[in-house]
C-alpha cells in the first residue's frame, strides 16, 4: 500500500491517494528505515569499579565490630578522619545492599509493648472509667474541663464536676470523694482512665494506692480502650439543648446537673436493654422487668396475631460488661457481654458525687 502511495502520478495529492486506499498520512510521513536497536548496557565493568579486593576490604571494615552497627555516613566520616578513604557512601550502601544487609544496623532502644486492659464487671461499683473532656466557652481559646467518673456495668455517673484546669490535684480530690462516699472498700474497686498527665501523675496513682484501688490505664494512643466515657461524652455533646458554648462555670454546671439527672434517672439507655443507669446501678431491674413483661403479656393475650414470633419476653441488661474481652468460644456466652471494639485562673471548683 505504502508502495503505491509512493508510485502515484505526479498529479495526484497524497491525500486523496491515501483515502483512496484507507491509508493513514502519518504512515506516509513515517521514516522507512528500521528502527534503530537499543542501547544495552554492555557487561564490560566500568573502569570506576572497585576491584574485587577493594570491594572485599569495604567489606571487611563495614563488617568490622567498630562499625558493625554503624550507617556508611559514620564510617565514611570517621574514616576520613582517620586518613583513609575506600569508597563513597552511596558505594557503601550497594555493597551492603548485595550483601543482605541494607537495613537499620545502628543498636536501638525498643519499646516494651503496653498491655492490652482487660476488665470485667459483673455488678455495679466493680470497675469505674473517667476521663476528662473540654466544654468551650464565649470567651475565644477558653475552655472547661468536665471531669466524668462512671460506672461501668451500669453507666452509671458516680461524680462529675467542672473545673477550669486539667491537673492530677483536682483528678485526686475528685475520685477520693467518690469513692469515700459510695462506701468503696479497699480491694473492690478498679478505677480505669487514659494516659492523660492527670491520669498517669505519680501522686494520683499513690491516692489510688492509698485508698485500696487498682489503677487501669488504656494503652498510648488507642482510644477505644476507654470507648464507655468516650460514648458518654458523646452522648453529652449530642444533646439537642447542648448550648456549645458555655457563658461562665456556672452555666456549665446549671447545664450538667440537669443533664446527669436526665442521663442516669430517665435515659432509656440501649446498652442496658432500655433501662435507666439508676436502675441498674441501684438494683431495679427485675422488679421493672416484671412489670414490663405483664405489660407484654396482656398485649399478647389481646393480640398474640400480632407477635408472630410468640410471646415477648423483656431483655434484661448484660450479666458481665467488659473492655477487651478475651475471645469467646462459646457462641453462647455472647449474650452475656457487652464488647466495645476492639492557661486560665482556675475558677471555682465543685465536686458532684451521685
Amino acid at each position: 500500500m505504502r508502495t503505491l502511495v509512493l508510485d502515484r502520478e505526479p498529479g495526484i495529492p497524497l491525500n486523496r491517494a491515501c483515502d483512496a486506499l484507507g491509508l493513514s498520512r502519518a504512515t506516509m510521513y513515517r521514516s522507512p528505515k528500521p528502527r534503530a536497536p537499543r542501547r544495552t548496557r554492555s557487561h564490560v565493568g566500568s573502569a570506576r569499579a572497585l576491584s574485587p579486593e577493594q570491594r572485599q576490604a569495604v567489606v571487611a571494615v563495614l563488617l568490622d565490630p567498630r562499625f558493625a552497627d554503624q550507617p556508611p555516613a559514620q564510617v565514611y566520616a570517621k574514616l576520613l578522619d582517620e586518613g583513609r578513604y575506600l569508597c563513597s557512601i552511596r558505594t557503601m550502601h550497594r555493597i551492603l545492599k548485595t550483601h543482605g544487609q541494607s537495613g537499620e544496623r545502628r543498636v536501638q532502644r525498643t519499646h516494651n509493648a503496653c498491655p492490652v486492659p482487660r476488665l470485667e464487671a459483673a455488678h455495679p461499683n466493680a470497675v469505674w472509667t473517667w476521663d476528662i473532656t473540654k466544654l468551650a466557652t464565649w470567651t475565644k481559646g477558653s475552655f472547661l474541663n468536665l471531669y466524668v467518673v462512671l460506672d461501668l456495668y451500669s453507666r452509671y455517673v458516680v461524680a462529675w464536676m467542672i473545673a477550669g484546669r486539667e491537673n492530677s490535684a483536682l483528678s485526686k480530690h475528685l475520685l477520693a470523694q467518690a469513692i469515700t462516699r459510695h462506701g468503696i472498700e479497699p480491694g473492690q474497686l478498679r478505677v480505669h482512665q487514659d494516659r492523660g498527665a492527670p491520669m498517669t501523675a505519680r501522686g494520683f496513682i499513690d491516692v489510688l494506692s492509698e485508698l485500696g484501688v487498682d489503677p487501669s490505664h488504656s494503652r498510648p494512643r488507642v482510644s477505644n480502650d476507654n470507648a464507655f466515657s468516650e460514648s458518654q461524652f458523646k452522648t453529652l455533646k449530642y444533646q439537642p439543648d447542648f448550648p456549645g458554648r458555655f457563658k461562665s462555670a456556672e452555666h456549665a454546671r446549671q447545664w450538667c446537673t440537669e443533664f446527669f439527672d436526665w442521663y442516669n434517672h430517665h435515659h432509656q439507655h440501649s446498652g442496658l436493654a432500655l433501662f435507666t443507669p439508676a436502675d441498674v446501678f441501684h438494683g431495679r431491674v427485675e422488679q421493672l422487668a416484671s412489670a414490663r413483661q405483664d405489660v407484654l403479656d396482656r398485649a399478647h393475650a389481646q393480640n398474640p396475631e400480632r407477635f408472630v414470633k410468640g410471646r415477648p419476653l423483656v431483655r434484661r441488661p448484660p450479666s458481665i460488661v467488659a473492655i477487651n474481652p478475651l475471645p469467646i468460644e462459646d457462641s453462647a456466652m455472647v449474650d452475656r457481654l457487652v464488647v466495645i471494639p476492639p492557661h486560665k485562673e482556675h475558677t471555682a471548683m465543685q465536686t458532684n458525687v451521685l
